[in-house]
């Protein structure tokens, strides 16, 4: 015979797991209603119609020099 004790027929659960904190609804977006004409545009920039920022140098001016080469230039 074994001295041991018989398993607990009832065994505690283990620990709970603690519960997870409700998601934050996100937040509706809010109603400008500014004019949308007063507000610059990417195309109202060089940036918007595919210009390159100003940068020094001749390897900068080649490289424009060679994107923006006519085809009648090849």
């Amino acid at each position: 015979m074994s001295t041991s004790a018989a398993p607990d027929p009832h065994p505690e659960p283990a620990a709970k797991p603690e519960p997870k904190p409700e998601a934050q609804p996100k937040p509706k977006p809010k109603l400008v209603f500014d004019d949308p004409l007063d507000q610059q545009s990417s195309d109202d920039t060089d940036r918007g119609w595919g210009e390159r920022p100003p940068a020094g140098g001749s390897a900068a001016d080649l490289a424009r020099f060679l994107d923006e080469k006519p085809p009648h230039h090849i």
